[in-house]
């Protein structure tokens, strides 16, 4: 297989992305997409398209559709941008992130993500519970913490995020909702909100 496209990053377990370029016996096109941006120097000597920084943003990753299309004369490749973006973002977060910095008084603790059950935002901090029951308070917003957790975190309400992983059981509630039950210490049930109903069915396979 000769992939006509690369998407390569610059830091894998095995190997790094410019070594897997020097290992190929043809030149594809190339694109680095990474979370460092103090590569782009030597990047851009192999002659690689472009050089996104990771989690992408749909207008950056447009530019760079852009610019496949200028080289290979095809169109409408920009039909699943968004869904691409969101692998990406996905793929992202999920390898990158393990721990959380959390301020205990005039220390800082990090905190394991795995070990979190789940975020609950009220109208000026977030609260962390693991799934031993400790609770930590944060501050800032869901929305921001959401975009630096693992993909297994999810929102499902406007004040949660929980972690798939430690979803034990989903029961089916009126109006568009779901009772959501985590194996953790306190078999924690959190009640998604309407919004998200569509979003967690996906989620289930449901």
């Amino acid at each position: 297989m000769r992939p006509a496209l690369v998407f390569l990053d610059i830091h894998m377990p095995a190997i790094n992305g410019f070594d897997v370029l020097k290992g190929l016996e043809y030149t594809p096109t190339v694109i680095f997409c990474t979370a460092y941006d103090e590569f782009a120097l030597k990047a851009f000597e192999t002659h690689c398209v472009d050089y996104l920084v990771k989690p992408l943003t749909k207008e950056r990753f447009a530019r760079t559709v852009e610019k496949i299309d200028q080289l290979v004369g095809e169109t409408g490749t920009t039909t699943n941008l968004n869904k691409l973006i969101e692998q990406f973002n996905q793929e992202y977060r999920k390898h990158e992130a393990t721990s959380i910095p959390v301020k205990v008084g005039d220390r800082v603790v990090f905190v394991r993500l795995d070990e979190v059950s789940y975020f609950q935002a009220d109208e000026k901090y977030v609260t962390m519970v693991t799934k031993h029951a400790k609770s930590y308070i944060m501050d800032g917003s869901l929305k921001k913490l959401e975009e630096k957790l693992p993909a297994y975190f999810m929102r499902v309400h406007k004040s949660y995020l929980l972690n798939k992983n430690l979803l034990k059981e989903a029961k089916k509630h009126f109006n568009n909702r779901f009772v959501l039950v985590l194996d953790d210490y306190s078999q924690t049930k959190i009640l998604s909100g309407r919004s998200y109903y569509q979003a967690i069915r996906e989620m289930l396979d449901y």
